[in-house]
């Protein structure tokens, strides 16, 4: 069995919900349940299962429910278990019984520690070192990958970070996905409609912390004219000092958006026969930020 467990047993639900698996001779399932110090559910913890010399026979990632269900032949393995922002798991598992289920109990992950904060301040957006991105369906085909070039933004940093907020601006027009008809398409008033609405903005005062290096940041994403609410699930990266000494924080964060949401009105253009992106726009912002006032220079 694993050594470490919070002390409770698999739940006759989850036993029933496999019990009608067909197991192939010699084999067995492994199942358990990875849980947060508050026992809530680690979604998408990627996980592998490793025989005794180190080889891999499984792997994957815990579903919506924080579970782990292996197939593999009896015996006894190695179960590592890892996700951002908590410290690594390993432990021993032994799968005892031969087409039998083995409810191994549920894994506590312990959040790792915490980084250092940025200093209370105003800081902005270091641009040779930030991209904002999308990707979109394209309608009948694959994804539309793109990103914006011009931009620019200030994080005014509180005492504490509950107390931050920033302000992020974008050129509409900047707008790249590397096909310049497709572009100006997007540019025009079937899409972003630049001429009438030149900028997107995004101002945030709500910072939530979702623990380890993970929070929540939501605000207002005014967008063709529109103002929604959204929210950003953002990882902290830490402080460093870069070549030139100058002290520098980075920041991950993603969302999804609808174009219906903006009155960008997809389907419309579709029974026009119009091919265009699909309605949810998938966003990354991979950001640096410096205190403001830093004066960089690149070669």
């Amino acid at each position: 069995m694993i050594r470490r467990f919070l002390g409770r047993p698999m739940s006759a639900n989850a036993q029933n919900s496999i019990s009608g698996l067909s197991v192939p001779s010699g084999a067995g399932l492994l199942a358990c349940r990875i849980v947060d110090s508050a026992t809530q559910p680690v979604r998408h913890a990627e996980f592998t299962v490793s025989d005794r010399n180190g080889h891999k026979i499984v792997g994957g990632e815990t579903d919506p429910f924080g579970m782990i269900l292996a197939m593999v032949p009896v015996g006894e393995y190695r179960l590592a278990v890892s996700s951002e922002s908590f410290s690594p798991y390993r432990g021993d598992v032994s799968v005892v019984e031969e087409g039998k289920c083995t409810g191994v109990r549920d894994i506590l992950l312990q959040a790792a520690p915490l980084i250092p904060l940025p200093t209370p301040g105003e800081w902005e957006i270091e641009r040779a070192h930030t991209r904002i991105s999308f990707a979109a369906r394209h309608i009948g085909l694959g994804r539309v990958f793109g990103h914006f070039d011009n931009f620019s933004g200030a994080i005014r940093v509180g005492e504490s970070m509950e107390e931050t907020a920033m302000h992020v601006v974008i050129d509409a027009a900047s707008i790249d996905t590397n096909v310049k008809m497709r572009d100006e398409h997007l540019r025009s008033a079937d899409f972003l409609d630049v001429d009438q609405y030149p900028t997107m903005e995004f101002y945030s005062d709500r910072f939530v912390h979702r623990g380890g290096n993970n929070w929540a940041i939501t605000g207002g994403l005014t967008l063709h004219g529109v103002t929604r609410t959204v929210t950003l699930d953002a990882t902290y990266g830490g402080l460093r000092v870069g070549m030139e000494g100058e002290t520098r924080a980075a920041i991950r964060a993603t969302t999804e958006l609808h174009r219906e949401d903006y009155t960008i009105n997809w389907q419309s253009m579709l029974a026009r026969g119009i091919a265009v992106v699909g309605s949810n726009i998938n966003i990354e912002l991979n950001v640096q930020i410096v205190p403001r006032g830093t004066e960089l220079e690149f070669k």
